[in-house]
Protein backbone atom coordinates (compact mmCIF):
# COMPACT_ATOMS: atom_id res chain seq x y z
CA UNK A 1 0.00 0.00 0.00
CA UNK A 2 2.83 2.35 0.84
CA UNK A 3 4.51 1.69 -2.50
CA UNK A 4 1.25 2.25 -4.38
CA UNK A 5 0.75 5.48 -2.46
CA UNK A 6 4.23 6.66 -3.40
CA UNK A 7 3.60 5.80 -7.02
CA UNK A 8 0.33 7.74 -6.96
CA UNK A 9 2.06 10.74 -5.39
CA UNK A 10 4.83 10.62 -7.98
CA UNK A 11 2.28 10.52 -10.78
CA UNK A 12 0.40 13.45 -9.28
CA UNK A 13 3.57 15.50 -8.95
CA UNK A 14 4.49 14.66 -12.55
CA UNK A 15 1.08 15.83 -13.71
CA UNK A 16 1.40 19.08 -11.77
CA UNK A 17 4.91 19.64 -13.10
CA UNK A 18 4.02 18.97 -16.73
CA UNK A 19 0.67 20.72 -17.09
CA UNK A 20 0.45 23.89 -15.03
CA UNK A 21 -0.31 27.49 -15.90
CA UNK A 22 -1.40 30.65 -14.21
CA UNK A 23 -5.04 31.56 -13.68
CA UNK A 24 -4.94 34.28 -16.32
CA UNK A 25 -3.24 32.15 -18.99
CA UNK A 26 -4.89 30.75 -22.13
CA UNK A 27 -2.74 27.66 -22.76
CA UNK A 28 -4.29 26.22 -25.91
CA UNK A 29 -7.33 25.65 -28.10
CA UNK A 30 -10.49 26.95 -26.37
CA UNK A 31 -8.73 27.95 -23.16
CA UNK A 32 -7.60 26.29 -19.92
CA UNK A 33 -10.40 23.70 -19.89
CA UNK A 34 -10.89 23.32 -23.63
CA UNK A 35 -14.53 24.44 -23.38
CA UNK A 36 -14.35 28.07 -24.49
CA UNK A 37 -15.09 29.41 -21.01
CA UNK A 38 -12.80 31.97 -19.35
CA UNK A 39 -12.15 32.14 -15.61
CA UNK A 40 -15.32 33.19 -13.77
CA UNK A 41 -13.89 36.37 -12.22
CA UNK A 42 -12.76 37.88 -15.52
CA UNK A 43 -14.56 40.94 -16.82
CA UNK A 44 -13.05 41.84 -20.21
CA UNK A 45 -14.37 44.81 -22.19
CA UNK A 46 -17.61 44.40 -24.10
CA UNK A 47 -17.01 47.40 -26.34
CA UNK A 48 -14.03 48.36 -28.48
CA UNK A 49 -12.96 49.89 -31.77
CA UNK A 50 -9.73 51.03 -33.40
CA UNK A 51 -9.77 54.02 -31.05
CA UNK A 52 -11.37 52.54 -27.92
CA UNK A 53 -10.07 49.94 -25.42
CA UNK A 54 -7.09 48.97 -27.56
CA UNK A 55 -4.01 48.45 -25.36
CA UNK A 56 -1.73 47.69 -28.31
CA UNK A 57 -1.69 46.09 -31.74
CA UNK A 58 1.16 44.38 -33.54
CA UNK A 59 1.58 43.18 -37.15
CA UNK A 60 1.70 39.43 -37.79
CA UNK A 61 3.78 38.32 -40.77
CA UNK A 62 2.18 35.78 -43.08
CA UNK A 63 -1.23 34.20 -42.63
CA UNK A 64 -2.81 31.82 -40.16
CA UNK A 65 -5.98 30.93 -38.25
CA UNK A 66 -4.41 29.62 -35.05
CA UNK A 67 -5.67 31.22 -31.85
CA UNK A 68 -3.28 33.11 -29.56
CA UNK A 69 -1.81 30.93 -26.82
CA UNK A 70 -1.08 33.06 -23.74
CA UNK A 71 1.19 32.22 -20.80
CA UNK A 72 3.12 34.41 -18.39
CA UNK A 73 4.34 37.47 -20.25
CA UNK A 74 4.13 35.86 -23.69
CA UNK A 75 1.70 35.24 -26.55
CA UNK A 76 2.44 32.53 -29.10
CA UNK A 77 0.79 31.72 -32.41
CA UNK A 78 1.69 30.14 -35.74
CA UNK A 79 1.88 31.67 -39.19
CA UNK A 80 2.75 30.65 -42.74
CA UNK A 81 4.14 32.41 -45.78
CA UNK A 82 2.64 30.83 -48.90
CA UNK A 83 5.18 32.47 -51.24
CA UNK A 84 8.23 31.02 -49.52
CA UNK A 85 6.31 27.98 -48.20
CA UNK A 86 7.58 28.54 -44.67
CA UNK A 87 5.74 27.73 -41.45
CA UNK A 88 6.77 29.38 -38.18
CA UNK A 89 5.94 29.83 -34.51
CA UNK A 90 5.86 33.47 -33.40
CA UNK A 91 6.09 35.00 -29.92
CA UNK A 92 4.99 38.46 -28.76
CA UNK A 93 5.37 40.32 -25.48
CA UNK A 94 2.05 40.26 -23.62
CA UNK A 95 2.41 43.76 -22.18
CA UNK A 96 3.65 45.62 -25.25
CA UNK A 97 2.95 43.47 -28.31
CA UNK A 98 6.62 43.58 -29.27
CA UNK A 99 7.88 40.63 -31.31
CA UNK A 100 10.17 38.51 -29.09
CA UNK A 101 11.17 35.63 -31.34
CA UNK A 102 10.30 33.71 -34.50
CA UNK A 103 11.21 30.06 -34.99
CA UNK A 104 10.95 28.70 -38.53
CA UNK A 105 9.73 25.11 -38.34
CA UNK A 106 9.63 23.98 -41.98
CA UNK A 107 10.02 25.14 -45.55
CA UNK A 108 8.57 23.63 -48.72
CA UNK A 109 6.17 20.81 -49.39
CA UNK A 110 2.95 22.81 -49.22
CA UNK A 111 -0.05 21.03 -50.77
CA UNK A 112 -1.12 22.19 -54.19
CA UNK A 113 -4.38 23.58 -52.83
CA UNK A 114 -6.36 24.00 -49.62
CA UNK A 115 -9.79 25.43 -48.86
CA UNK A 116 -10.10 29.21 -49.13
CA UNK A 117 -11.26 29.30 -45.51
CA UNK A 118 -8.21 27.37 -44.30
CA UNK A 119 -4.54 28.29 -43.95
CA UNK A 120 -1.18 26.54 -43.67
CA UNK A 121 -1.07 27.55 -39.99
CA UNK A 122 -4.50 26.75 -38.54
CA UNK A 123 -3.86 24.50 -35.49
CA UNK A 124 -3.44 26.34 -32.17
CA UNK A 125 -0.27 25.85 -30.11
CA UNK A 126 -0.62 23.95 -26.80
CA UNK A 127 1.43 24.83 -23.68
CA UNK A 128 1.90 22.45 -20.74
CA UNK A 129 3.81 24.76 -18.41
CA UNK A 130 7.22 23.71 -19.75
CA UNK A 131 6.96 23.22 -23.50
CA UNK A 132 5.03 24.48 -26.50
CA UNK A 133 3.60 22.00 -29.01
CA UNK A 134 2.76 22.93 -32.59
CA UNK A 135 1.55 20.93 -35.60
CA UNK A 136 1.97 21.70 -39.30
CA UNK A 137 0.89 19.98 -42.50
CA UNK A 138 3.36 19.68 -45.38
CA UNK A 139 4.95 16.99 -47.56
CA UNK A 140 1.87 14.78 -46.93
CA UNK A 141 2.63 14.47 -43.22
CA UNK A 142 1.65 16.11 -39.93
CA UNK A 143 4.76 17.50 -38.26
CA UNK A 144 4.75 17.77 -34.47
CA UNK A 145 7.34 19.97 -32.80
CA UNK A 146 8.06 20.81 -29.15
CA UNK A 147 9.68 24.12 -28.23
CA UNK A 148 10.85 25.90 -25.11
CA UNK A 149 9.09 29.14 -24.13
CA UNK A 150 12.11 30.89 -25.68
CA UNK A 151 11.48 29.28 -29.07
CA UNK A 152 14.21 26.63 -29.05
CA UNK A 153 13.23 23.30 -30.61
CA UNK A 154 13.29 20.46 -28.04
CA UNK A 155 12.24 17.70 -30.42
CA UNK A 156 10.69 17.44 -33.86
CA UNK A 157 9.03 14.45 -35.48
CA UNK A 158 6.58 13.13 -38.03
CA UNK A 159 3.34 12.52 -36.16
CA UNK A 160 1.95 10.54 -39.08
CA UNK A 161 0.68 10.70 -42.64
CA UNK A 162 -1.84 13.19 -43.95
CA UNK A 163 -2.56 12.99 -47.67
CA UNK A 164 -6.20 13.79 -48.47
CA UNK A 165 -7.30 12.95 -51.99
CA UNK A 166 -11.04 13.52 -52.38
CA UNK A 167 -11.17 16.83 -50.50
CA UNK A 168 -7.90 18.74 -50.52
CA UNK A 169 -8.94 21.33 -47.96
CA UNK A 170 -5.87 21.34 -45.71
CA UNK A 171 -5.38 20.41 -42.04
CA UNK A 172 -6.97 21.87 -38.91
CA UNK A 173 -6.93 19.84 -35.62
CA UNK A 174 -4.97 21.39 -32.75
CA UNK A 175 -2.76 19.31 -30.44
CA UNK A 176 -4.24 18.67 -26.99
CA UNK A 177 -2.66 17.65 -23.67
CA UNK A 178 -3.30 14.88 -21.17
CA UNK A 179 -1.12 13.84 -18.23
CA UNK A 180 2.21 14.72 -19.77
CA UNK A 181 1.26 13.56 -23.27
CA UNK A 182 0.46 15.57 -26.38
CA UNK A 183 -2.29 14.09 -28.57
CA UNK A 184 -2.53 14.62 -32.35
CA UNK A 185 -5.38 13.70 -34.72
CA UNK A 186 -5.16 13.07 -38.46
CA UNK A 187 -8.34 12.10 -40.31
CA UNK A 188 -8.40 11.78 -44.09
CA UNK A 189 -9.26 9.29 -46.82
CA UNK A 190 -6.23 7.18 -45.92
CA UNK A 191 -4.66 5.55 -42.82
CA UNK A 192 -6.16 7.89 -40.20
CA UNK A 193 -5.21 7.95 -36.53
CA UNK A 194 -5.12 9.66 -33.17
CA UNK A 195 -1.71 9.34 -31.49
CA UNK A 196 -0.32 10.36 -28.11
CA UNK A 197 3.33 11.32 -27.66
CA UNK A 198 5.37 11.84 -24.51
CA UNK A 199 5.71 15.58 -24.05
CA UNK A 200 9.30 15.43 -22.84
CA UNK A 201 10.79 13.07 -25.40
CA UNK A 202 8.37 12.82 -28.34
CA UNK A 203 8.18 9.05 -27.86
CA UNK A 204 4.94 7.49 -29.11
CA UNK A 205 2.83 6.37 -26.14
CA UNK A 206 -0.23 4.98 -27.94
CA UNK A 207 -2.07 5.22 -31.23
CA UNK A 208 -5.59 4.33 -32.26
CA UNK A 209 -6.84 4.00 -35.82
CA UNK A 210 -9.67 6.10 -37.18
CA UNK A 211 -11.93 5.54 -40.21
CA UNK A 212 -10.56 6.57 -43.59
CA UNK A 213 -12.73 9.65 -43.73
CA UNK A 214 -11.80 13.29 -44.12
CA UNK A 215 -12.65 15.38 -41.05
CA UNK A 216 -11.12 18.33 -39.19
CA UNK A 217 -12.24 18.27 -35.55
CA UNK A 218 -9.92 18.63 -32.58
CA UNK A 219 -10.60 15.95 -29.95
CA UNK A 220 -11.28 17.02 -26.37
CA UNK A 221 -10.53 15.43 -22.99
CA UNK A 222 -12.97 16.00 -20.13
CA UNK A 223 -14.13 14.23 -16.99
CA UNK A 224 -17.72 13.30 -17.78
CA UNK A 225 -19.96 10.62 -16.25
CA UNK A 226 -17.33 9.96 -13.60
CA UNK A 227 -14.28 9.32 -15.80
CA UNK A 228 -11.80 11.00 -18.14
CA UNK A 229 -12.95 10.68 -21.74
CA UNK A 230 -11.51 11.84 -25.04
CA UNK A 231 -14.28 12.55 -27.51
CA UNK A 232 -14.21 13.36 -31.21
CA UNK A 233 -16.97 13.63 -33.81
CA UNK A 234 -16.91 12.77 -37.51
CA UNK A 235 -17.29 9.71 -39.77
CA UNK A 236 -21.02 9.71 -38.87
CA UNK A 237 -20.33 9.04 -35.19
CA UNK A 238 -19.46 10.57 -31.86
CA UNK A 239 -16.77 8.39 -30.30
CA UNK A 240 -15.23 8.30 -26.82
CA UNK A 241 -11.77 6.95 -25.99
CA UNK A 242 -9.75 6.42 -22.84
CA UNK A 243 -7.14 9.23 -23.11
CA UNK A 244 -4.64 7.15 -21.11
CA UNK A 245 -4.36 4.39 -23.72
CA UNK A 246 -6.49 5.31 -26.76
CA UNK A 247 -8.93 2.41 -26.34
CA UNK A 248 -12.51 3.06 -27.43
CA UNK A 249 -15.06 3.40 -24.63
CA UNK A 250 -18.25 3.90 -26.64
CA UNK A 251 -19.70 5.35 -29.83
CA UNK A 252 -22.99 6.85 -30.89
CA UNK A 253 -24.35 6.89 -34.42
CA UNK A 254 -25.25 10.20 -35.90
CA UNK A 255 -23.92 13.62 -36.84
CA UNK A 256 -22.02 14.16 -40.09
CA UNK A 257 -19.18 12.56 -42.01
CA UNK A 258 -17.10 15.71 -41.75
CA UNK A 259 -16.98 18.02 -38.74
CA UNK A 260 -14.70 20.85 -37.64
CA UNK A 261 -15.95 21.92 -34.21
CA UNK A 262 -14.79 20.47 -30.91
CA UNK A 263 -17.36 18.65 -28.76
CA UNK A 264 -18.63 20.25 -25.53
CA UNK A 265 -20.07 18.61 -22.43
CA UNK A 266 -22.07 18.77 -19.23
CA UNK A 267 -21.66 16.43 -16.24
CA UNK A 268 -23.11 13.43 -18.10
CA UNK A 269 -23.52 14.35 -21.79
CA UNK A 270 -21.46 15.33 -24.84
CA UNK A 271 -22.70 17.61 -27.61
CA UNK A 272 -21.40 17.83 -31.16
CA UNK A 273 -22.43 19.43 -34.44
CA UNK A 274 -21.55 19.18 -38.14
CA UNK A 275 -21.16 19.41 -41.11
CA UNK A 276 -21.04 17.59 -44.34
CA UNK A 277 -22.98 16.22 -46.15
CA UNK A 278 -25.82 16.60 -43.65
CA UNK A 279 -26.51 19.21 -40.99
CA UNK A 280 -27.03 17.90 -37.48
CA UNK A 281 -26.47 18.65 -33.80
CA UNK A 282 -26.62 15.76 -31.33
CA UNK A 283 -26.60 15.27 -27.56
CA UNK A 284 -25.16 11.91 -26.46
CA UNK A 285 -25.25 10.30 -23.04
CA UNK A 286 -21.66 9.76 -21.84
CA UNK A 287 -22.41 6.71 -19.66
CA UNK A 288 -21.26 4.23 -22.30
CA UNK A 289 -24.72 3.46 -23.64
CA UNK A 290 -24.24 5.54 -26.78
CA UNK A 291 -27.81 6.75 -26.43
CA UNK A 292 -28.67 9.94 -28.29
CA UNK A 293 -30.74 12.14 -25.97
CA UNK A 294 -31.80 14.57 -28.69
CA UNK A 295 -30.86 15.86 -32.10
CA UNK A 296 -31.79 18.66 -34.46
CA UNK A 297 -30.95 19.86 -37.96
CA UNK A 298 -28.70 22.77 -37.06
CA UNK A 299 -25.29 22.97 -38.71
CA UNK A 300 -22.40 24.35 -36.67
CA UNK A 301 -19.65 23.13 -38.97
CA UNK A 302 -16.52 25.23 -38.54
CA UNK A 303 -17.25 26.62 -35.08
CA UNK A 304 -17.61 24.84 -31.74
CA UNK A 305 -20.53 25.33 -29.33
CA UNK A 306 -20.73 26.38 -25.66
CA UNK A 307 -22.21 24.39 -22.76
CA UNK A 308 -23.03 26.58 -19.76
CA UNK A 309 -25.32 26.22 -16.76
CA UNK A 310 -27.58 23.58 -18.28
CA UNK A 311 -27.87 25.13 -21.73
CA UNK A 312 -26.14 24.90 -25.10
CA UNK A 313 -25.31 28.09 -26.96
CA UNK A 314 -24.43 27.78 -30.63
CA UNK A 315 -23.94 29.92 -33.70
CA UNK A 316 -24.67 28.16 -36.98
CA UNK A 317 -22.65 28.69 -40.15
CA UNK A 318 -25.39 31.02 -41.36
CA UNK A 319 -24.82 33.46 -38.49
CA UNK A 320 -27.95 32.45 -36.54
CA UNK A 321 -27.45 32.07 -32.78
CA UNK A 322 -29.34 29.42 -30.80
CA UNK A 323 -29.94 28.49 -27.17
CA UNK A 324 -31.13 24.96 -26.32
CA UNK A 325 -31.92 23.18 -23.09
CA UNK A 326 -29.01 20.76 -22.62
CA UNK A 327 -31.16 17.88 -21.31
CA UNK A 328 -34.07 18.05 -23.72
CA UNK A 329 -32.87 20.04 -26.74
CA UNK A 330 -35.80 22.44 -26.38
CA UNK A 331 -35.12 25.63 -28.29
CA UNK A 332 -35.13 28.62 -25.92
CA UNK A 333 -34.45 31.26 -28.52
CA UNK A 334 -32.76 31.94 -31.83
CA UNK A 335 -31.71 35.16 -33.53
CA UNK A 336 -29.73 36.25 -36.56
CA UNK A 337 -26.40 37.90 -35.72
CA UNK A 338 -25.29 38.69 -39.24
CA UNK A 339 -22.91 37.08 -41.69
CA UNK A 340 -21.22 33.69 -41.50
CA UNK A 341 -19.05 32.76 -38.50
CA UNK A 342 -15.99 30.50 -38.46
CA UNK A 343 -14.57 31.66 -35.13
CA UNK A 344 -15.87 29.78 -32.08
CA UNK A 345 -17.81 31.52 -29.27
CA UNK A 346 -16.14 32.31 -25.94
CA UNK A 347 -17.88 32.98 -22.62
CA UNK A 348 -16.40 35.55 -20.23
CA UNK A 349 -17.97 37.66 -17.50
CA UNK A 350 -21.44 36.25 -18.15
CA UNK A 351 -21.31 37.28 -21.82
CA UNK A 352 -20.78 35.31 -25.01
CA UNK A 353 -18.45 36.73 -27.66
CA UNK A 354 -18.72 35.53 -31.27
CA UNK A 355 -17.00 37.08 -34.28
CA UNK A 356 -18.13 36.88 -37.90
CA UNK A 357 -15.79 36.28 -40.80
CA UNK A 358 -16.02 40.01 -41.55
CA UNK A 359 -14.53 41.01 -38.21
CA UNK A 360 -17.73 41.94 -36.36
CA UNK A 361 -17.82 40.70 -32.75
CA UNK A 362 -21.29 40.34 -31.26
CA UNK A 363 -21.48 40.28 -27.46
CA UNK A 364 -24.66 38.93 -25.86
CA UNK A 365 -25.78 37.69 -22.46
CA UNK A 366 -25.51 34.00 -21.59
CA UNK A 367 -29.19 33.98 -20.69
CA UNK A 368 -31.59 31.21 -21.75
CA UNK A 369 -34.64 33.36 -21.02
CA UNK A 370 -34.12 35.70 -23.96
CA UNK A 371 -31.50 37.01 -26.37
CA UNK A 372 -29.90 40.20 -25.05
CA UNK A 373 -27.37 41.92 -27.28
CA UNK A 374 -24.76 43.82 -25.26
CA UNK A 375 -22.55 45.30 -27.97
CA UNK A 376 -21.39 45.02 -31.56
CA UNK A 377 -17.73 45.74 -32.35
CA UNK A 378 -15.73 45.96 -35.56
CA UNK A 379 -12.00 45.37 -36.07
CA UNK A 380 -10.49 44.91 -39.52
CA UNK A 381 -12.55 43.14 -42.15
CA UNK A 382 -11.66 39.47 -41.65
CA UNK A 383 -11.50 37.16 -38.65
CA UNK A 384 -11.40 33.37 -38.58
CA UNK A 385 -9.27 32.70 -35.50
CA UNK A 386 -10.95 32.27 -32.13
CA UNK A 387 -9.71 34.92 -29.64
CA UNK A 388 -8.05 34.29 -26.27
CA UNK A 389 -9.55 35.74 -23.06
CA UNK A 390 -7.33 36.14 -20.01
CA UNK A 391 -6.35 38.68 -17.37
CA UNK A 392 -9.32 40.97 -18.14
CA UNK A 393 -8.03 41.23 -21.71
CA UNK A 394 -8.90 39.83 -25.12
CA UNK A 395 -6.30 38.87 -27.72
CA UNK A 396 -7.68 38.85 -31.25
CA UNK A 397 -6.08 37.87 -34.54
CA UNK A 398 -7.60 40.12 -37.20
CA UNK A 399 -6.87 40.84 -40.85
CA UNK A 400 -7.49 43.93 -42.98
CA UNK A 401 -7.37 44.14 -46.75
CA UNK A 402 -7.65 47.86 -47.35
CA UNK A 403 -6.15 48.89 -50.65
CA UNK A 404 -5.88 45.26 -51.71
CA UNK A 405 -2.96 44.48 -49.38
CA UNK A 406 -3.86 41.96 -46.69
CA UNK A 407 -2.24 42.41 -43.26
CA UNK A 408 -2.87 40.41 -40.11
CA UNK A 409 -2.71 42.14 -36.72
CA UNK A 410 -2.65 40.88 -33.15
CA UNK A 411 -4.78 43.12 -30.92
CA UNK A 412 -4.76 43.39 -27.15
CA UNK A 413 -8.20 44.63 -26.09
CA UNK A 414 -8.51 45.88 -22.51
CA UNK A 415 -9.76 48.71 -20.37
Amino acid sequence: MKLNGLKWLAALLLLIATQTWAKDDWPGWRGPNGNGIAESDQQPPTEWSESKNIVWKSPIPGRGHSSPTVFGDRIVLTSADAKTQTQSVLCFDRKTGKSLWTTKISQGGFPGSIHNNNTHATPTVAFDGERLYATFYHNEIVQLVALTPDGKIVWDKKAGAYAPNAYKYGYAPSPILYRGNVIVASEFDGPSYITAFDGKTGREVWTTSRPSNISYSTPIVAKVAGRDQMVISGADKVVSFDPANGKQLWSAAGIAAATCGTAVWTDNMFFASGGYPKAETVAVMADGSGRVAWRNGTKCYEQSMLAYEGHIYAVADTGVAFCWDAKTGEEKWKTRLGTKCSSSPILAGGNIYITTERGVTNVFKADPAKFQLVATNQLGDEMFATPAFCGQQIFERVASSKGGARQEMLYCIGK
